[in-house]
């Protein structure tokens, strides 16, 4: 689901772009969930209230009181960089200026909606591109990104107060959280982790070699592997080792 925010003060305009999300949706199964604002105000008081913010805005630059390059900026200096902009205006000599705001894409009116659906598409490429690279950990109070690369092992802790405790291990740090191991077994699946105990989860990216029945990561630790494991284990790694030659 992609949250997109339509921002223009033209309402025919608004419903034009919103209808030509629609009609991708039903094309490609990606689902939007969108919002249309009147003005640049209206939108930058949406995210002054702290309110769940967009993936996408598409917005038009020329609009009464504040146009769509300083909305973006007001924006942008609230601290939400990961908004992804598409600026639509008839004039182009506003695009050097929108560079300023980390802008997608800048397209000219009337938009062909063969060229609009062509944006969004990649777009959502990019955030699912962004999603395999980096994990959000509740850690303690706070939300902790770390990146999938940087991340050895998960491994399930004892703790006599928190019940499914886990540690979520790098070169340099251990972050504390909650989950079950095999639930991150099965969302890590197809991102280079594999679990080799009922336990453990590793990054076959930090592997150094197997021996016995134990595996050698990247930090020096030797992590067990289960019993009913070793054979799944080093098929696995064997095949991701020729994918990584490939």
């Amino acid at each position: 689901m992609y949250r997109v925010a339509i921002c223009d003060d033209e309402e025919k305009q608004r419903e034009l772009v919103k209808s030509i999300l629609i009609t991708l949706s039903i094309k490609t199964n990606i689902e939007f969930e969108i919002e249309l604002f009147g003005s640049g105000e209206q939108l930058v008081s949406y995210y002054e209230q702290h309110n769940t913010p967009f993936h996408i805005l598409i917005m038009d630059i020329e609009m009464a009181g504040m146009n769509g390059i300083q909305t973006a900026h007001k924006i942008r200096g609230l601290n939400n960089l990961d908004e992804q902009i598409i600026f639509l205006t008839s004039y182009p000599e506003y695009m050097v200026e929108s560079f300023d705001v980390m802008t997608f894409q800048y397209l000219i009116k009337p938009i062909a909606p063969i060229i609009l659906e062509e944006k969004i598409i990649k777009l959502c490429q990019y955030f699912q591109a962004l999603d395999k690279k980096f994990m959000v950990i509740k850690s303690g109070y706070e939300e902790v990104v770390v990146k999938y690369d940087d991340l050895i092992s998960i491994e399930a802790a004892k703790s006599l107060t928190i019940k499914s405790k886990l540690h979520f291990i790098t070169a340099n740090q251990t972050f504390e959280s909650k989950g079950t191991i095999s639930d991150y077994a099965v969302a890590l699946k197809d991102c280079n982790f594999l679990q080799i105990h009922r336990s453990i989860i590793i990054n076959l990216l930090h592997v150094r070699k197997f021996a016995s029945r134990v595996v050698l990561m990247s930090n020096g630790l030797e992590l067990p592997i289960g019993r009913s494991k070793v054979k799944e284990v080093k098929d696995v790694y064997t095949k991701f080792m020729i994918m990584k030659v490939e």
